[in-house]
């Protein structure tokens, strides 16, 4: 352990919150991953503004993360610092129709707040295993609704150490996308504008999006929820089922026989080279059972950390292959 990078860090977060050699696969919901050469938990915005600062200071690379709920992470773990603002970069405050909420907040939470106080517009994201920031930055989504029909302000820390807080509308919002990754902001909080609502009816609501996903989605195991972005007039789940692979799989990793378009960790002990291995081998027999369509599947998991070549690849087997 490099003591005096300890040091520094210890005197922006409290020691509790600072962990070395952490193993990233606690720390993701697919439950994969390996260590982290640093990982810690800051409470505050002005603790991931100096911890941000540390790391541009020692030229150590760093990742932010939310609850891991979008991130595949390489068997190797990641070199340099990751920030995870989580659980304890919480607070949320309802004035009126208006929901504002720290990044660390989980949607789940949010979207139970806003119920509550008899709020409608945030029935959709009751069951997304995500947090807030990671939320924004990717303008999640699901039933119809995405953080786009809500948003109002965000607030975000710029790569220059500024806190700023921007309008929706400066955010470039559109499908599974934002501005946020290609400038390096940091999402430290949203305000969100709702609307009264029928608390019978909002509950009805989400009670019906929960058995949902409860019925269609894989929940009992480890995913990353949907694996791949929707292409342009197709659903990938039904593509990848249309191409004879619902539950063919590469070592732990399977195409979930419950829900083609998630990808999980089956046995709880996936390795990340598995699971990028059957996302590669998904994507190619995809494209090739186009035909002249040339139907291309992207990942919406986002991969960091180090991963070891895929190459030789262990070959995906069929659900309709025996495993010895």
């Amino acid at each position: 352990m490099d003591q005096i990078f300890y040091d520094k860090l210890v005197k922006i977060v409290a020691p509790e919150y600072v962990f070395t050699q952490e193993p990233m696969k606690n720390h993701t919901t697919f439950r994969i991953g390996g260590p982290a050469d640093w990982f810690v938990t800051p409470e505050t915005k002005d603790q991931v503004r100096d911890l941000m600062a540390l790391a541009k200071e020692e030229g150590m690379p760093v990742y932010v993360i939310g609850n891991g709920s979008n991130l595949l992470v390489g068997d190797g773990g990641i070199r340099g610092l990751v920030i995870q603002i989580g659980r304890i970069f919480s607070e949320i405050v309802i004035e009126d129709d208006v929901l504002t909420a720290k990044a660390g907040d989980s949607l789940a939470k949010i979207a139970q707040k806003a119920y509550d106080a008899g709020l409608t517009g945030l029935e959709f994201a009751a069951g997304i295993p995500g947090t807030l920031g990671g939320a924004v930055t990717m303008n999640a989504g699901a039933y119809g609704g995405e953080m786009k029909d809500v948003l109002t302000y965000v607030e975000v820390l710029s790569p220059d150490g500024e806190i700023r807080e921007l309008k929706a509308e400066e955010l470039n919002l559109s499908y599974r996308y934002s501005l946020i990754p290609e400038k390096e902001w940091i999402v430290l909080g949203a305000k969100m504008k709702l609307k009264k609502g029928d608390k019978t009816d909002i509950k009805a609501k989400m009670d019906e999006y929960s058995l949902a996903r409860r019925t269609k989605q894989p929940l009992e195991f480890p995913s990353a929820g949907s694996t791949f972005k929707r292409p342009t007039g197709y659903f990938a789940g039904k593509l990848v089922q249309d191409s004879g692979l619902k539950g063919a799989y590469v070592g732990g990793a399977m195409v979930s026989e419950k829900h083609s378009g998630f990808l999980i960790n089956y046995t709880g002990e996936a390795t990340a080279k598995e699971m990028q291995s059957l996302i590669v081998q998904v994507q190619k027999k995809v494209y090739e059972d186009s035909g002249e369509l040339k139907i291309e599947l992207h990942p919406e998991v986002k991969m960091i950390g180090e991963f070891y070549p895929l190459e030789p690849m262990e070959p995906m087997v069929m659900k309709t292959e025996d495993k010895e």
